[in-house]
């Protein structure tokens, strides 16, 4: 064992213990909450957060029921799908997190969880098996395939699904008409007992490098790049700039920006000092999203 690092080989540890290290590390996972019915109607309701969405056009999503670990049995939801190819996966948020945990009871089969868990079942239009009425998202889906990954206790089974309709509750709209991130409030899964919740200070923005061409950590100053202060992050940000300011925009910042009138000034005597005091200024403005004005507090020895 490498020090400071663990080094996990499968096959050498407990696939249980292999499981933990990989749901605990693979997170947050959002969750398919996924309503099925078997060939006499029966309906199942069960969360899987071995779960996402991989394509538009088509527009396919995929979950795992995954064999028990422990017997290595199969789940009533993936008993159903091989029944009636059809799911219903419902998208879970706080205001119903409580009732999907609820729902992953295992219930014998033929027990209905909705009822169970307190959710209210709402006729699909495409599709047999019902959809969560309180959901903030519901897609009806039609099963095109399964991939079973093994036959042991932990093996896979990937749930291909092509959507066919998808049900937006309007409280979760804003007013162009697209889903509000905020107001979703939605939950994901973490290892053991873990969630996470989407929403207040847990939701932050980063400007997506797409439409521009960032000009990379590797253009910024070496004095920048080697900062004791500045943290990977900023340095990513100050890399996802198009340009850097010219040298009579920073001057003119700097003569401008009292703050930095005030560092220069108080850290006259002491260069250690100055740099260290402006990178953590550069990092207040970077927390501010401020990021030209960053940038310029840190080239003002280039210029």
């Amino acid at each position: 064992m490498n020090k400071g690092i663990t080094t996990i080989i499968p096959g050498e540890v407990s696939t249980g213990r292999l499981h933990g290290f990989l749901v605990s590390s693979v997170a947050p996972r959002p969750i398919a909450f996924a309503s099925t019915i078997d060939k006499a109607g029966n309906v199942n309701l069960s969360p899987f957060s071995f779960f996402n969405v991989f394509g538009a056009n088509p527009p396919i999503m995929i979950f795992s029921p995954a064999r028990r670990v422990r017997n290595n049995t199969t789940k009533h939801t993936l008993e159903n799908i091989k029944e009636v190819a059809e799911v219903v996966i419902n998208i879970v948020n706080y205001p119903i997190v409580e009732q999907m945990s609820l729902s992953s009871t295992e219930y014998d089969k033929g027990v209905n969880e909705f009822m169970k868990a307190g959710l209210t079942e709402v006729a699909s239009e495409k599709v047999g098996p019902p959809r969560v009425g309180e959901a903030p998202v519901a897609m009806e889906c039609v099963v095109e395939q399964v991939i079973e990954t093994g036959k042991e206790g932990g093996a896979g089974n990937l749930v291909i699904a092509r959507v066919v309709a998808m049900h937006i509750r309007n409280e979760y709209l804003n007013e162009q008409g697209t889903l509000d991130t905020h107001k979703l409030d939605l939950v994901a899964r973490m290892g053991e007992s873990w969630y996470c919740r989407a929403s207040g200070d847990a939701l932050f923005e980063i400007p997506k490098p797409l439409q521009t061409l960032g000009i990379g950590v590797d253009q910024l100053p070496e004095s920048v790049r080697n900062s004791s202060i500045l943290t990977g992050n900023n340095l990513g940000r100050l890399g996802n700039i198009e340009q850097l300011p010219d040298d009579a925009t920073v001057k003119a910042f700097v003569n401008t920006d009292p703050e930095m009138q005030k560092l220069l000034v108080a850290k006259a005597g002491s260069p250690t000092d100055l740099e260290e005091a402006l990178h953590r200024y550069a990092q207040t403005l970077l927390a501010a999203d401020k990021v030209e004005e960053a940038l310029m507090v840190l080239l003002w020895k280039e210029v």
